[in-house]
């Protein structure tokens, strides 16, 4: 039977595990020479690395004009925002005051219907003004052709 081996790196060196007593065993690593540790950098590289580190002053100048209008668009933009809940908070408040309004004024109508007495109307149109019914040879009907309500521009003629 053979034996099962599992390799645990630590360090420098490597542990074997297995069904017998552990041993250490030294890791190779390759080992780099001086010459593949400092290749020589291009000039062109070199230059374009020290001009990514430094900043000029119109780059600066751009970068502060930048975030200062961010800055004026986000206080812009929160403003904005702000006003339009107030309004639409505002909107709400006076569909509230429309409906108590409505509410009461229909209460009022309703109340005035009902407060009118049409026995004492005809008793005093009849009694005090002189008002009586009109006769049957009287009144006139006319077809409506148009429109819900009849519009007079002239007399009424006599039959």
């Amino acid at each position: 039977m053979a034996a099962r081996r599992n390799v645990h790196s630590y360090g420098n060196s490597a542990y074997v595990q297995g069904n017998t007593v552990r041993k250490t065993m030294p890791v190779r690593r390759p080992v780099s020479t001086p010459d593949e540790i400092r290749r020589p950098v291009p000039h062109h590289v070199r230059r374009n690395r020290e001009k990514a580190l430094q900043m000029d002053l119109p780059y600066v100048i751009m970068l502060t004009i930048a975030a200062v209008i961010t800055l004026c668009l986000c206080v812009n933009y929160l403003h904005l925002q702000s006003s339009i809940t107030a309004s639409i908070h505002e909107i709400e408040t006076r569909e509230v005051q429309l409906e108590k309004l409505k509410t009461e004024n229909d209460a009022l109508e309703m109340n005035i219907n009902t407060s009118v007495d049409l026995d004492h109307v005809y008793k005093v149109a009849t009694e005090e003004l002189g008002m009586v019914y009109a006769n049957k040879d009287q009144i006139l009907h006319y077809d409506k052709t148009e429109s819900e309500y009849v519009r007079q521009n002239e007399d009424i003629p006599k039959q």
